[in-house]
């Protein structure tokens, strides 16, 4: 049972006076200090938290509405340019680097109320699917110490799971808050493309990154969102938010359809895994959905377009970081070229500098058609199957990942198995659509995610189906 309630009944209870912005914050901070362990938590707000949270009690006091999320103490993923401490994305390269001003997520947070307590540490640059290949420290599952939290957004999902705070951010650009929440076994959600500004977020891939939100219920996952959703002038690529907003829950799901992809099942995936969420699929029809199965044939190439696409736009997106502007700069070049390769060589861990060699290859002169070209082709191929899929039914089900929470170190000296962590969430993000995790139950005491995903914009109605899913899996 979590120590904190859902986030619109804390809101609702500082507002009225019967709880503290401040002592919201200190119960926040109190729990990240005695989790630190789980190492979750690359460095704490707690300066700023604190000041914010006297304030927010201040505009209570006299009268006034403190926002929709007031005195909420929330954790940032450490890619999120925040007030109050660096932003590392957990890299070496950006050690010290103190934003000049905020993600404009982070600004919608706080402009409602919400406080940020601290950031959450990550695969360096969201680059990975453990949280092994963080720069600083590996973040370690809340069930199994021994096992990995997934990533990227490893750190966020952590410190859902621990309450160290309501909600996290986290970003999804092949999986990063479905996966870890799947993992550890709180709701991770991934909008359609656009539906959340990026401003002031480091960017990794830019055709394929999201922000998300993971929290413990798919309502306060809802109401993050409604508060985070939207057009914004700064990031050209944000759509509109849906004027009915996102925290209604009530869509009646009777009559609707849930496609059970084909393709995620009997290809490699533990046969636990598979087994519970044909048994989750099976419990959703109390809903008053029809479950029929569906095929996207294109599905089982969506991971090696993505780890083409993906690494071609890290190769240009990681070249501003060049030892010169910001970061970390090598103290020992004697001249400008030794001092971008001594920069970057010095500050880039293995995995950033995999990508951008595998980027810069498929992106080179005489590859450029036989690999980029070709996978952008199929991701067009991919994308023209999910909206033939949705056609035939509202909603697509599989499991977020092939298997639970694997060892730490299992897969880090074998890229190509690491990379396999991500081939159940890839395709959402390569074709836009929203989709989610909600845990379905556990396998050998392991948590396990059901991932649901639903059409361009129909993301308050896929919130619908996973809240309603949520009521039947618990």
């Amino acid at each position: 049972m979590s120590q904190w309630l859902p986030i619109a009944d804390l809101a609702q209870k500082v507002q009225a006076g019967e709880l503290t912005a401040v002592a919201l914050v200190e119960q926040a901070l109190a729990t990240i200090a005695a989790k630190q362990e789980f190492k979750a938590i690359i460095v704490t707000l707690s300066e700023r938290a604190r000041t914010r949270a006297k304030a927010i009690d201040a505009t209570i006091k006299a009268g006034q509405s403190a926002g929709r999320l007031a005195g909420v103490p929330f954790i940032a993923k450490d890619n999120f340019l925040v007030f109050g401490a660096a932003t590392t994305a957990a890299s070496n390269i950006l050690k010290g680097f103190n934003a000049p001003y905020q993600a404009v997520a982070i600004e919608k947070l706080e402009a409602e109320g919400a406080i940020c307590v601290a950031k959450a540490n990550l695969d360096a640059f969201a680059h990975g699917a453990s949280t092994e290949n963080s720069d600083f420290f590996t973040t370690l599952n809340p069930h199994d110490k021994t096992r990995v939290p997934g990533g990227s957004s490893g750190g966020s999902a952590v410190a859902v799971a621990l309450d160290m705070a309501p909600f996290a951010l986290g970003t999804d650009t092949g999986g990063s808050t479905r996966q870890p929440a799947s993992f550890v076994g709180c709701v991770g959600f991934k909008p359609t493309y656009g539906l959340i500004s990026r401003s002031g977020v480091v960017a990794m891939a830019s055709s394929t990154d999201v922000i998300g939100a993971l929290a413990r219920t798919t309502a306060d996952v809802a109401l993050v969102l409604d508060v985070m959703a939207g057009k914004d002038n700064l990031d050209g690529t944000t759509i509109d938010a849906d004027p009915a907003g996102y925290t209604a829950l009530t869509t009646d799901m009777h009559g609707k359809k849930v496609g059970l992809i084909k393709e995620y099942f009997g290809q490699g995936a533990d046969p636990a895994v598979e087994a519970l969420i044909k048994s989750a699929a099976e419990k959703l029809k109390v809903t008053g959905v029809e479950v029929v199965e569906v095929s996207l044939p294109t599905l089982p190439v969506a991971l090696a377009v993505y780890y083409i696409l993906c690494p071609a736009e890290v190769s240009s997106n990681l070249s501003r970081y060049d030892g010169q502007r910001f970061g970390f700069t090598s103290a020992s070049a004697t001249d400008l070229e030794q001092s971008y390769t001594q920069s970057r060589g010095v500050g880039f861990g293995k995995e950033a500098k995999r990508r951008i060699m595998i980027g810069t290859y498929v992106l080179s002169s005489g590859y450029y058609d036989a690999y980029y070209k070709k996978a952008q082709t199929v991701r067009t191929k991919l994308i023209n199957e999910f909206n033939e899929a949705f056609t035939t039914v509202d909603f697509l089900l599989g499991p977020v990942a092939p298997t639970t929470a694997f060892k730490i170190g299992a897969n880090s000296n074998d890229p190509l198995q690491m990379y396999l962590a991500d081939v159940m969430t890839v395709a959402a993000n390569l074709v836009g659509v929203p989709a989610i995790s909600v845990p379905a139950g556990l396998v050998d005491g392991l948590p396990v995610g059901l991932q649901l995903m639903a059409p361009q914009r129909a993301d308050a109605a896929l919130l619908a189906l996973a809240a309603q899913a949520e009521a039947v899996l618990v």
